[in-house]
């Protein structure tokens, strides 16, 4: 017997996994059957199992103590404050000291839209799209900083070409090309129901992003934070496609983060209302954190303070900034993973292709709001919800299309 095939029938036995040999005898090209063996020996099958372990056990947090976080509300600072804010932050900018990193490892599918998801057209009059929408912001910084700034790009094993064509064939929108670099989220293998790994149509191990909180553990290992620190980068702003008011240039937050002096800072809106599904900002156990809306008691969720407002008030909205010491020191840590079930097509024991029509697999994700707890502390700047949080997430209804496209086109008229 081949010396690999002995090896990979070696390691499948021990962690219950035979199965995956259905499709190596499948294979008859002997380069596909010897890619399919490589593609199994790097698989980390401890990992895996550990990871569906997990999936059996609810998260407890009664033992963690949840307490509200200090914020700052940009609204209600006075002139003086502001301009110190604006004053600190401006000169890191103009210093060159600043990048900013856009999550964009998604497709459209939800939209309706069959390209990655910064490629769809936000419904506008001048049919830019949501990449379009960001170099925009990029290139007025360009003119009130007198620097450009570096824009690195986060896409997928999905996504990846399709992403750098798209800014080819636009000529970058006038951005210039050094100034964008591409670079590839991390994947990790899904499991059935009963934690076998699956095969996907392409006759592959099935994978799945390893959710934006891999996002640090990426820009180490495709050497993203060589290259920022090579050019003197030292704050940086991470933030989602699909924000069309997202502000990634804002001097504000830098200054608050270095007045302050901490490593992080995210921008915060005040929950729609008690039962709105966002994660907040708080303390667990003593450390900067965000809990999820599922994690949140109903008691706490509508706790009020002495003036009414919710104690635990602080959506998280992506749009976060990190000191390049901070992602440093995250890029070496493993953060939790998150389970979520998902339906995933694959290819069963027979060859055929299976599309569920209910969840069927677990996906597991890092999140980013988990690098938090690594800080002793960090700065929230709250803002306001109609200025800078138009996600574009659902195909109708809240957060969709419409509702992004409305929220931009007032906002554009308020203040051009």
């Amino acid at each position: 017997m081949d010396e690999k095939l002995k090896q990979v029938k070696q390691m499948l036995a021990k962690y219950g996994q035979e199965q995956l040999l259905y499709e190596y005898n499948r294979l008859t090209d002997e380069n596909q059957k010897q890619n399919f063996l490589d593609s199994i020996l790097t698989v980390d099958f401890n990992q895996v199992k550990k990871l569906y372990e997990q999936s059996k056990n609810n998260p407890v947090f009664e033992n963690s103590n949840i307490e509200p976080i200090q914020y700052v509300d940009k609204s209600k600072l006075t002139k003086e404050e502001y301009e110190e804010l604006k004053e600190i932050g401006t000169k890191q900018i103009k210093s060159g000291k600043l990048a900013v990193v856009t999550m964009a490892g998604g497709q459209g599918t939800r939209l309706g839209h069959s390209g990655p998801k910064g490629t769809f057209d936000l419904g506008l009059d001048n049919h830019k799209t949501l990449f379009e929408i960001l170099t925009d912001i990029l290139i007025k910084a360009k003119k009130d900083y007198g620097v450009n700034i570096p824009w690195y790009i986060m896409t997928s094993e999905d996504n990846d070409k399709a992403t750098e064509k798209f800014f080819e064939d636009k000529n970058y929108f006038g951005y210039p090309k050094e100034c964008i670099i591409f670079f590839k989220q991390g994947e990790l293998p899904m499991t059935s129901a009963d934690g076998k790994l699956l095969i996907d149509e392409k006759h592959k191990i099935k994978e799945a992003s390893d959710g934006h909180g891999g996002i640090f553990r990426s820009m180490l290992r495709e050497g993203i934070l060589f290259d920022m620190k090579a050019r003197g980068v030292e704050w940086v702003f991470i933030g989602g496609v699909d924000n069309v008011l997202v502000k990634p240039i804002d001097p504000i937050l830098i200054g608050l983060a270095i007045k302050k002096n901490v490593l992080a800072a995210g921008k915060s809106i005040i929950k729609a209302n008690p039962n709105e599904n966002v994660g907040v900002f708080c303390k667990k156990n003593g450390r900067p954190s965000v809990i999820e809306y599922s994690e949140i008691t109903n008691e706490m969720a509508e706790k009020r303070d002495k003036n009414g407002e919710l104690v635990y008030g602080e959506s998280h909205i992506l749009c976060n900034l990190f000191n390049i010491k901070a992602i440093e020191k995250v890029a070496q840590m493993n953060l939790p993973y998150h389970i979520a079930f998902k339906k995933a097509d694959y290819i069963d024991e027979e060859g055929i292709i299976v599309k569920p029509d209910k969840p069927n697999a677990y996906k597991y994700e890092a999140f980013l709001f988990d690098a938090f707890e690594a800080l002793d502390d960090i700065a929230i700047l709250r803002v306001k919800r109609e200025e800078e949080f138009a996600p574009v997430k659902n195909c109708e209804g809240v957060d969709s299309p419409e509702t992004a496209r409305k929220l931009y086109m007032e906002y554009m008229l308020k203040n051009n």
